[in-house]
């Protein structure tokens, strides 16, 4: 089944039968480790498949258990794990927070930085998913997650680049949980992906929740 998430290249997104565009922005809402890793592995395993750039951020497991894991799930991306090129793990504060604080603007410039490194020398395309339950953490400035959130779908449509960030709904606030869906465009949910019917648009969110964040 398709689900049109942009006007780019068609692809296999390796959860269940689905395909759809590169520019996708999707929530991933889970209740336990195994339905995490229902949508988690079958993702990683297809980008593996099809050669691009993984970039994995883990939280509620080591990246010794991931990696354990994952290559007895799928034997053949064993190699890929060690290769830079192909696959990237990075701890929470790595990516999301390297200066000790959480802010949306440096998110866009490390996402950019990040993003114009994998033009040379040769194009890669982009597969990043990430555990979000590193939000729960007392961390200055984490009260802006959704406005990063929201950014993101300025940032990801017109590049060959796929998010899926991962949060346990059994863990966030039914208000967080509500605020993810209107950030995302897309959703897993049971296994089943849908165009999200509460998502809205980032210049009318900013406008409302962070206005401090439109462009």
């Amino acid at each position: 089944m398709h689900i049109h998430t942009s006007d780019q290249e068609q692809l296999p997104l390796g959860i269940g039968n689905y395909t759809c565009n590169w520019g996708a922005h999707i929530c991933g809402l889970y209740e336990d480790e195994k339905e995490k890793d229902e949508i988690l592995f079958g993702f990683l395993k297809q980008g593996c498949l099809d050669g691009d750039l993984q970039l994995y951020c883990p939280t509620e497991r080591t990246e010794q258990d991931f990696e354990q894991k994952f290559t007895d799930f799928c034997p053949a991306c064993s190699s890929h794990l060690s290769d830079p090129d192909r696959f990237q793990i990075m701890s929470a504060r790595e990516l999301y927070y390297p200066e000790g604080v959480f802010s949306p603007f440096h998110m866009d410039k490390g996402l950019n930085a990040f993003y114009q490194s994998t033009r040379q020398p040769k194009p890669k395309n982009i597969r990043a998913t990430a555990e979000m339950v590193w939000a729960l953490e007392a961390i200055p400035g984490i009260e802006h997650l959704m406005a990063y959130e929201a950014r993101l779908n300025y940032f990801i449509p017109d590049k060959p680049w796929i998010s899926i960030c991962l949060y346990n709904v059994t863990k966030f606030s039914g208000s967080t949980i509500m605020n993810v869906l209107q950030t995302h465009p897309f959703a897993i949910n049971g296994g089943i992906i849908t165009q999200n019917p509460y998502f809205i648009h980032p210049d009318k969110w900013l406008a409302e929740h962070a206005p401090q964040f439109l462009d």
